[in-house]
């Protein structure tokens, strides 16, 4: 008897399991939950990978946010990874590996380099299909995110480099405060008046050319100079105007002391200590975000911007860079990650990123005005230079092309060669390289 009743307990236990377990699935189905931790059944996951923290993170989650209230069926997972090369290796091994994320942040300097590894999807047809085109763009941040007529991005984020001076330090050499240098000469003339020096040590210096942001490619643009020729598809560093503004570069360098600028920028600080916010220097290149630094560490700082100086002082230009947002190869989710790609990289997306970044500025000339960034009459300058801004050449080799030029400058400041030598080095260098790829 009591192994038949026990038999029974049994039965109806299992019964009622069996009832229990259908009743929650036709309740699950019913209210379109589903075992995955409370997401939405139909909703699609999607991983995007950054490398953004305090603000930036902010300005992030909240577009995430608004991008995920118009689209609820699809769910944005943020993994964050370190903004260096380790975080490239580490993006490449997980495409070599068939497990990349299906969304990344990505510098669209090495759309290129990627593209040519087949590193990343290629977006033109989808573009083209949603009437996505560069007319919204500036042109060289659209121009960047595309490789061999093929586009592998969508830019999002971009700066621009403009000579910083500062005014009281104007006042007191005689210099007019509100008449900055407009032409490299009369740069070359103020940073003598500028500068102080004790024997090997300056206690103030006017202007280094290289410092900051300002490389090679800066000054050679606003020289006249083309590091690359689309038609040939070959590197030009040796063109005579980008060789005539590093001859120019080394003398100002030279007539100062080389070895003594090397040791000034060997002790050179960072934050409050930066030497422009600090007044050690008076004048330097540098990009836009400088403007939120200095608010940070020395609101009261009497400084202007103005476009960087040119031979002639006209033709006024800059250099930009910047991010895309870039499907890696292999993504698991695409339409899901080209939704996402499409909301961050439009106009709408955008505003509501850049709201939280005041001093940032937008790939979309349209967000930039919404926005009120010419209200800021230091951050004006940087807009209004924008549609005459250049990028770096997109090809495989970027990454080399810039440590030769580095390397170019480097050598000719210290008497190394001349600048011709050391650029036609440079450009047989990259020239070679980009052979395999042809």
């Amino acid at each position: 008897m009591k192994i038949r009743g026990k038999k029974f307990g049994i039965l109806s236990m299992s019964i009622f399991l069996i009832f229990s377990l259908v009743l929650a699935a036709c309740s699950s189905e019913e209210s379109g939950a589903s075992d995955d931790g409370g997401k939405a059944k139909g909703t699609t996951e999607i991983t995007l990978w950054h490398g953004y923290t305090d603000i930036g993170l902010q300005a992030l989650k909240k577009m995430v946010a608004a991008f995920e209230e118009k689209n609820p069926n699809i769910k944005v997972k943020m993994v964050y990874t370190e903004a260096s090369e380790g975080a490239d290796q580490k993006l490449l091994t997980a495409v070599a590996g068939g497990n990349p994320p299906d969304v990344a942040l990505f510098d669209r300097f090495k759309v290129g380099s990627w593209a040519t590894q087949d590193a990343l999807t290629d977006l033109t047809d989808m573009a083209a299909e949603d009437g996505i085109k560069g007319d919204t763009y500036y042109p060289y941040a659209w121009e960047e995110a595309n490789y061999q007529g093929k586009l592998f991005g969508l830019p999002y984020t971009t700066d621009a480099r403009m000579l910083y001076y500062n005014k009281d330090h104007f006042k007191a050499a005689g210099l007019d405060p509100e008449n900055p240098p407009k032409t490299t000469k009369e740069l070359e003339e103020a940073a003598e008046k500028l500068t102080k020096k004790e024997g090997k040590r300056f206690k103030q210096i006017g202007f280094i050319p290289w410092y900051g942001q300002g490389w090679l490619y800066g000054w050679g643009w606003s020289y006249g100079g083309e590091f690359y020729n689309k038609e040939t598809g070959e590197v030009t560093a040796n063109d005579p105007k980008i060789v005539e503004a590093l001859t120019w570069m080394a003398g100002v360098a030279q007539k100062f002391g080389v070895e003594d600028i090397a040791g000034f920028e060997s002790s050179a600080g960072t934050g409050a200590m930066d030497p422009f916010i600090s007044g050690q220097i008076s004048m330097k290149v540098d990009g836009n975000w400088s403007i939120s630094s200095i608010e940070k560490y020395k609101p009261d700082l009497n400084y202007g911007v103005t476009p960087i100086p040119t031979p002639t002082g006209t033709d006024f230009t800059t250099w930009s860079g910047g991010h895309a947002i870039v499907l890696p190869k292999g993504a698991k989710n695409v339409e899901a990650a080209w939704e996402f790609a499409k909301y961050f990289g439009s106009e709408e997306g955008q505003e509501v990123y850049f709201a939280e970044l005041p001093g940032d500025l937008s790939v979309i000339p349209s967000v930039n005005e919404k926005l009120g960034r010419g209200d800021n009459k230091m951050l004006k300058q940087f807009t209004d230079i924008l549609p005459n801004s250049h990028s770096r050449p997109v090809i495989p080799e970027g990454q080399l092309m810039w440590n030769e030029l580095v390397d170019a400058t480097e050598k000719t400041a210290r008497g190394k060669g001349t600048a011709k030598e050391n650029l036609d080095k440079a450009t047989e260098t990259v020239n070679k390289a980009l052979e395999k790829y042809k």
